[in-house]
């Protein structure tokens, strides 16, 4: 009895012993790895990059500008659906543990116990918190080092946050793939709509993706895709957060909507690219690619697809008049004529043109394949689709060598033959599009700009920077400096006005020989029209008929220094040579300059200030910049209307020209 007393007491001891060195051992790993843990904290001040978006005047998305595209959405914003599903698939047992699941470690234990050797998917153990807490703090190094760090920064992060907090920053941190952050911007690039809009079917997806988002490609893996969904779907079933109508009405064909550039819509890539290095100037480029900005642009979409129309209209038309120049390029035929069209670069923002490839040709028509799109991910559509070019479609196509100069093509083989890299559109007849058919079509070698302003506040509504921004990024509307030639000649008159001249004042129109000195000879200006000379005219009469002699000899007469002194005021010129040519237009500015200008005239002689911005608000909502900067009075009245004064914007811009005198120059020009 003595001995069995003394064998349970040395098993005691020993137990004790050995229980006191393991609790030892365990705190001693603790205080050794929780040495150089990260600081957890900085947590509560985490500030992801979020992208700048930007929209026009209507609140249309016009662009988007990140290096991670991600959008930050707060946990009281996202539906409860989307949730679930990530818990769904995660860590169903979020809101019960304190940041390590023993219970869903024992599980995923069993399960690959008994499923070792099979090809059964191994459960996942990490929580979302451990998960928040290597994406956050640690590296993606696979050790055992690491996974103990994990655990303890997980357990940390529980009692520091709540976990509507640490859901949150999940949600909006992880890499759902396809260059997607967070489930906002994954909803959108996957399926292009708001998080609040997605279908069991869409978020199970979605929720799908976290463990191998590279994998789940849904068109390269489509099948493989498809399972982990419907597991997720399961899962949600499981759990009691779906109805099993909803599991099997989820378990559909999986179906994405891969998302274009949304400033195609407006044909405003000019405009969105001159937002873009608006922004970049005023903050730099971390604020811009990662400081989740949100641009209200002043441009009016319906405005700017009608002058996009209007200026590629007017360059096509100029440029057929010059006649045919040929294909683009040539292409082999042979095989899949597809898989090879599609590796030309053609031009996207450009529709209805499409790029196409001619496959045999006769005296009638040319039969044409179209370059096949890509799929989500980069892969060529397996689509095919075929036209007809008939003689109707190539008449304009006059040749420009010569003996047949001018000619129109008797025969559609005069023009085109097999392997031609062409564009053609839909042919309209009587205002509509002929079902099958199509028109020849060629890129213009000129180009031109166009901007249209809000003549009181300098509000750009619309602006052109040539043909096509995938063919050529320089914009022409602000960057290009040309000649404005005659346009220039209403602030000569302007500045006449302004120092006594009036519209009815009279000037002759006839010769002028002007001496520019020694080496340089003697400049005789001539009118548009050659030899014809009105004699004594009003400038009114003048202006309107845009007479040379009459500007060169009022430019003579208040001097160029004070029409410089003009041009700098407007804002057309910075500097103006003091030569008489250039009370001609004879000096280079922009379009921009130019419309500024004449807005100037319009508005009755107040400066403006061009802008495509309305207002820049950064990622709280706080505004951070407005463009217009008059005072409204009554405008901030408190408690609502009580019949006051009506507010008053106080406008103390200055007076570059004098009202009366903008005033007469409008009415000249009209």
């Amino acid at each position: 009895m003595r001995l069995l007393v003394r064998f349970v007491g040395f098993l005691f001891t020993a137990g004790t012993v050995v229980f006191l060195v393991g609790v030892a051992g365990v705190a001693g790993a603790i205080w050794h790895f929780s040495r150089d843990l990260p600081d957890y904290s900085q947590l509560q001040d985490y500030e992801p990059p979020v992208m700048t978006r930007i929209h026009a005047s209507d609140g249309a998305l016009l662009g988007e500008y990140a290096k991670e595209r991600r959008l930050y959405l707060p946990i009281q914003a996202m539906p409860k659906l989307v949730t679930n599903a990530f818990l769904a698939a995660e860590d169903k047992n979020f809101y019960e543990h304190g940041g390590m699941d023993f219970t869903g470690m024992a599980r995923a234990a069993v399960a690959y116990v008994q499923n070792f050797g099979s090809n059964k998917r191994p459960q996942g153990a990490s929580t979302i918190t451990q998960q928040v807490a290597k994406n956050f703090l640690l590296t993606n190094e696979v050790s055992f080092t690491r996974k103990i760090k994990e655990a303890l920064l997980a357990m940390r992060i529980e009692r520091a946050y709540s976990k509507n907090r640490i859901l949150e920053l999940y949600l909006n941190e992880i890499y759902l793939g396809l260059g997607a952050y967070g489930i906002a911007a994954a909803s959108l690039v996957y399926f292009d709509k708001s998080v609040n809009e997605l279908t069991v079917a869409e978020a199970a997806y979605l929720a799908a993706l976290p463990k191998a988002p590279g994998t789940l490609h849904p068109v390269r893996n489509r099948d493989r895709s498809i399972e982990r969904r419907n597991y997720v779907i399961d899962r949600l079933l499981e759990n009691g957060w779906i109805k099993q109508a909803d599991a099997d009405k989820a378990k559909e064909p999986l179906v994405v909507a891969g998302r274009s550039n949304a400033a195609h819509t407006f044909a405003g890539e000019y405009f969105a690219e001159e937002v873009r290095r608006d922004i970049f100037e005023r903050y730099g480029e971390k604020k811009l690619y990662e400081g989740g900005l949100s641009v209200r642009a002043t441009l009016d979409p319906k405005l700017q697809v009608m002058a996009r129309k209007a200026m590629a209209a007017g360059l096509v038309n100029f440029d057929e008049a010059q006649g045919w120049r040929g294909p683009l390029s040539k292409l082999d035929i042979s095989g899949d004529w597809g898989v090879k069209l599609a590796d030309v670069k053609s031009l996207s923002d450009i529709s209805p043109w499409r790029m196409a490839v001619v496959l045999e040709t006769s005296d009638q028509s040319a039969r044409i394949g179209f370059q096949p799109g890509r799929e989500l991910g980069g892969a060529i559509s397996k689509d095919r689709q075929t036209g007809l070019i008939t003689l109707e479609g190539v008449r304009w196509a006059r040749a420009v060598s010569v003996p047949a100069r001018g000619k129109a093509p008797s025969s559609v083989s005069q023009i085109l033959s097999p392997g031609d890299v062409i564009y053609a559109d839909p042919l309209i007849k009587d205002g509509n599009p002929v079902e099958g058919q199509y028109r020849l079509r060629q890129l213009p070698e000129v180009s031109g700009a166009m901007v249209a302003m809000d003549p009181w506040t300098g509000r750009v509504l619309a602006m052109v920077g040539g043909f096509s921004f995938d063919q050529s990024q320089f914009n022409r509307a602000t960057q290009a400096y040309r000649q404005p030639g005659s346009t220039f000649k209403p602030l000569v008159y302007s500045a006449a006005m302004d120092n006594g001249y009036t519209p009815s004042t009279i000037m002759v129109d006839g010769p002028i020989e002007i001496d520019q000195g020694p080496g340089v000879g003697v400049w005789r200006p001539e009118n548009f029209s050659v030899g014809s000379y009105r004699g004594p005219i009003t400038l009114r009469e003048a202006l309107k008929w845009s007479i040379n002699t009459v500007t060169v000899r009022l430019a003579q007469d208040v001097g160029m220094p004070l029409i410089g002194e003009y041009a700098k005021r407007f804002g057309v010129y910075d500097e103006l040579p003091s030569y008489l040519s250039y009370s001609l237009g004879a000096g280079e500015t922009t379009v921009m300059r130019m419309v500024t200008a004449y807005s100037m005239l319009a508005n009755g002689g107040r400066r403006l200030k061009p802008t495509l911005i309305d207002r820049i608000q950064d990622r709280y909502g706080r505004t951070i910049f407005k463009h217009d900067a008059r005072e409204c009075r009554g405008c901030d009245a408190p408690g609502g209307w009580k019949n006051q004064a009506e507010p008053q914007l106080v406008d103390r811009r200055e007076q570059v020209l004098d009202p009366m005198t903008a005033y007469q120059i409008t009415s000249m020009m009209e």
